[in-house]
This record gives structure tokens, C-alpha cells and sequence, in this order.
């Protein structure tokens, strides 16, 4: 007979794996254990201290909801290291025969202090109810150019509460740090009033919970939930994009919300009016109030991410190391802290193999690749889908509108929006000086027919792979 903690580990993970990466879950979830359970908290065995940061840092509301479906109800996760020498080499003055971090410009991480332990009690479980991450912070966000006016207006808000920007809409790719400040707007409010009613969840967790009100017969209770909150806090927003009774129900939601002065912050990966089957009515809502943008951030931004975050774990690499992450990780900070917390996590369980050139090479590979996959020009975009549909290369510039021609140029423009980093008013210009509006026109009519018609999508994804490789 299994053992029971063995078996409820088993069932947590398998909810977890069902919402992150096979990658993700390989690398940070199966090296865990379950040691104790009980009616407060779960004690999770990790293999070192950069497992608890980087589950915590960026997994933690999915382990929780996940241990909340599986145990119907919350518990608090509590850590304990595999091998603590591992993590504090000198606590007891005596230093390891072989300790694996103890490398060439590589420091010990070292146990540090956890944010919980400066804050009132009533504020943790106020964070712990509402999903929130206390390690996403105002002071460990990095402001750069890029994200200079998304950070004021959201702490403006964490400030004031439906009294600066309602609703705040901040949108950008995927990585750059959204959520991060989600969590730290949710993070200001309560400590500020710990009896504040704070929701934070994603649109796709708000869809799956509606499902189920409905399936349940339990929709006055899914409304009261969500239309009694005083903030209310949704993730990547996108995904109710051609979600009709979804939209519906939370435009419903939004109304009662703001009709009663209370908060509500979005986050997308693109404008709202680029959402994909999106309802104008909510369009227009998420335009209401302030809208902010992230962009990628610059070298300098880059840098000073990276040492921020080896301050957090107190690791310390060679500056040509950290110098190799900054200039070839230019697209997502998500990528840019895995590549750092991916080489220290091989540091710590190599045994002492030194971290060179070809190690880093080869542990970053798929983060690599993933950025250097954006590479592409707009004329190879138009030279290679030209050649695909033998059309002639000036028909990608041209007025003409007949469908063996109108259709690849909207399927050029679609793949120009999603492998460059170009703008939809740059994108229009360099298809004969077309507005953004046709643009986005273009992108959703080739989503639609990919949605539909099994060649288009694969037609795209063959061109796609050609022009990222």
C-alpha cells in the first residue's frame, strides 16, 4: 500500500503538471517529496534553496490552487532542504571535502530570511487567501525605460485603490514582468488594509470556475465571490478571446465593480484591441481607465536585473557570464532569471564541474533558441510566404485584392506580428503603407481559418518553422 503522503504528493503534482511545461514540471516539480501533512501545512522536501525561491518565486499560486483542489482547502508550504550543506557550507565551520558550489565564480547560496518574516501575521493570510506571492515586490522589481510608467501607475494604485487608474490595463509580451506586479499591487493594498477583500486569479482559472458554477448550479455563490471583492486582480486576459459566456459574465463582473469604486487591473500580452475575438464591450472597458505597456528592457536594464537577482540568492557569477546572459537573453525577464537560476541549479548538483563556455552553451540551449527564433526580417517574411503561394513579392506591397493574393499577404502579416518585434504601424507601413487596424484584421482572419481548415494550419506552421530556423 502506498504511503499516504506519497500518494497525496502524487495527486498535488499531477494537477501541477497539468498547468505547467513538461520541462518545467521535470525540472522543479519531480525532484520534490512530500514528508508530513496535516490540517495547517505540508512539508515539502526540495533538493536545495533554489527550489524553494524558484517554486515559490513563480509556481506558488499554481501549487496552491492545485493543493486546494486536491485537499479542498488551503495549507501553508513549508520547506525543507534535501541536504542543507549544500546551502550553508560553513554553519557549523567546517567546510565539505567537495562542495558542488564551489566553483570558478560561483558563491554559495546561502539561507536567507523569508519576505513572510517582517510582516504581521494577519497580512500573510491575507496574502495566502487572495493567491498572492509576497516574493513578487515592489522593491524586487528592477524600473527600467521599459517599464518605468507600468511601475508608477501600479504602485499608484497599490497606493490608492480605485482612486488613481480604474480599471489599470497593462499589457506586453509574455516574461516581462506583468504578473510580478499583479502580486506586488495586490501585496501594497493589503498591507495597507489586511481585511481589503483581494482576488487574484487568471482568466483562464476565472473560466474554469465559471464552468463549473454553471455545471454545479452554483453560480450565485461564484458571484458573490467574485462581485463582493473590493480588488480584484486578473492575468493574461487573453485567454477569453472567443470565450462568449466567459466574456458575458465578466463583463457583468466588471460593471458591478467599478459601478461600486472598486479595482480592477488586467493584464494582456497585447493591446485589448488586439485580443482575438474579443467582445468590443470589453475592449472599451479595458480602455477605460490607464493603459501601460511593457517592452523588452535594454542592455543596462538587463544587467541590473541579473545582479538584483543574484543579490537575492547571494550568488555571484563571472562578469563575463553575466555580461554572455544579458546580451544574448534580450526578449523575456522570466528567460533571463531562468538562465540565471538554471546555471546556479547545475552549480549546486554538478558535483564541481566548472561553469564554461560550452556547459552555458548547452544548458541554455532552448532558451536560446526560443529568443533567437524572433530573428527574422519582415522582407524574408515576404520573400518566403511569396514563394510558398507563388505569388509574385511586389503582391506583398501591392493594393491588389483577389484571394490567391490578398490571403498570403495576410498570412505574411500574421507571422511578421508573431516572429518580430515590430509594431502594428510599422508592420502596415511595410505592407504598402496599410493602417494597424488592417493589420489586426489580417492576424485575426488567419487565426480563424487556422482555427478551422487543418492545411492553412499547417501551411503556417511549415512557413513558421522555416523562418525561425
Amino acid at each position: 500500500m502506498p504511503d499516504s503522503n506519497e500518494f497525496i504528493w502524487k495527486q498535488i503534482c499531477q494537477e501541477v503538471r497539468r498547468k505547467v511545461s513538461e520541462d518545467t514540471f521535470r525540472r522543479w516539480f519531480a525532484p520534490t517529496k512530500l514528508l508530513d501533512a496535516n490540517e495547517r501545512e505540508l512539508v515539502v522536501e526540495v533538493p536545495n534553496q533554489i527550489f524553494q525561491v524558484w517554486i515559490d518565486k513563480n509556481y506558488l499560486g499554481t501549487l496552491h490552487h492545485s493543493i486546494g483542489l486536491i485537499l479542498q482547502g488551503p495549507r501553508e508550504v513549508v520547506y525543507e532542504m534535501r541536504d542543507p550543506g549544500l546551502i550553508d557550507a560553513q554553519s557549523n565551520g567546517e567546510k565539505p571535502a567537495t562542495h558542488p558550489l564551489d566553483l570558478p565564480g560561483l558563491g554559495a547560496i546561502n539561507q536567507q530570511a523569508s519576505p513572510d518574516d517582517d510582516l504581521p501575521m494577519d497580512v500573510v493570510r491575507s496574502l495566502r487567501r487572495a493567491g498572492l506571492n509576497n516574493r513578487y515586490r515592489f522593491d524586487t522589481f528592477v524600473v527600467g525605460a521599459n517599464t518605468e510608467f507600468a511601475h508608477a501607475a501600479s504602485a499608484s494604485v497599490g497606493e490608492r485603490p480605485a482612486h488613481s487608474y480604474n480599471p489599470l490595463f497593462i499589457h506586453g509580451p509574455t516574461g516581462l514582468g506583468k504578473t510580478h506586479l499583479l502580486h506586488a499591487i495586490g501585496r501594497t493594498i493589503l498591507i495597507n488594509n489586511p481585511k481589503a477583500k483581494v482576488i487574484f486569479v487568471t482568466s483562464e482559472t476565472f473560466t474554469n470556475e465559471f464552468i463549473d458554477a454553471l455545471a454545479n448550479d452554483s453560480l450565485t455563490k461564484f458571484r458573490n465571490r467574485y462581485r463582493r471583492a473590493d480588488v480584484l486582480l486578473i492575468d493574461d486576459i487573453q485567454f477569453f478571446g472567443g470565450k462568449e459566456r466567459s466574456q458575458d459574465e465578466f463583463f457583468h463582473t466588471f460593471n458591478t465593480l467599478t459601478d461600486g469604486r472598486r479595482q480592477i487591473i488586467l493584464t494582456s500580452d497585447c493591446p485589448a484591441s488586439e485580443i482575438a475575438n474579443l467582445e468590443k464591450r470589453l475592449v472599451t472597458r479595458c480602455e477605460w481607465g490607464l493603459t501601460a505597456e511593457l517592452v523588452p528592457p535594454d542592455t543596462e536594464t538587463r544587467l541590473a536585473i541579473l545582479r538584483k537577482k543574484m543579490e537575492e540568492l547571494n550568488v555571484k557569477l563571472d562578469d563575463h557570464i553575466v555580461e554572455f546572459l544579458a546580451d544574448r537573453i534580450r526578449k523575456s525577464v522570466r528567460r533571463l532569471e531562468g538562465g540565471l537560476m538554471r546555471l546556479a541549479s547545475f552549480a549546486s548538483l554538478s558535483g564541481g564541474k566548472a561553469l564554461t563556455d560550452a556547459v552555458i552553451e548547452r544548458l541554455l540551449k532552448d532558451i536560446l533558441k526560443e529568443e533567437g527564433r524572433r530573428r527574422v526580417s519582415v522582407s524574408r517574411v515576404q520573400k518566403e510566404v511569396s514563394d510558398f503561394y507563388d505569388i509574385r513579392l511586389a503582391d506583398m506591397t501591392s493594393h491588389r485584392r483577389p484571394a490567391n493574393i490578398a490571403f498570403p499577404r495576410q498570412v505574411a502579416m500574421y507571422l511578421t506580428r508573431t516572429l518580430t518585434d515590430m509594431s502594428l504601424v510599422e508592420i502596415g507601413q511595410s505592407f504598402g503603407g496599410r493602417d494597424h487596424g488592417t493589420v489586426i484584421y489580417a492576424c485575426k482572419q488567419v487565426e480563424k481559418k487556422m482555427a478551422t481548415t487543418k492545411e492553412i494550419r499547417q501551411a503556417v506552421s511549415i512557413l513558421s518553422n522555416r523562418l525561425s530556423g
